[in-house]
């Protein structure tokens, strides 16, 4: 939606029709920028990195893991002090 409106366009019109056009069965519809309209992004040689998307998994993975860092520090008992 955000690309669509900073491009200048109907961003929810556009958003409708890329929706239904993925329950058809199109998957690999996208937002042509250019022409303001879903097209193929195959046809149009627009494909998202293998890398990329590792790259995310492997960041969303350390995220969650120092999350569970933090809240078992933050959950666990505070020590005795010695008087």
């Amino acid at each position: 939606k955000t690309i669509a409106e900073n491009g200048g366009y109907d961003a929810t019109e556009l958003v409708t029709q890329l929706r239904a056009a993925q329950v058809r069965g199109e998957k690999s519809a996208g937002l042509d920028m250019k022409e303001g309209r879903i097209a193929d992004m195959a046809e149009l040689g627009i494909t998202e990195s293998f890398r990329v998307k590792c790259c995310s998994l492997v960041s969303a993975s350390e995220a969650a893991e120092m999350i569970i860092r933090v809240d078992e520090v933050v959950t666990c008992a505070p020590r005795q002090r010695q008087e």
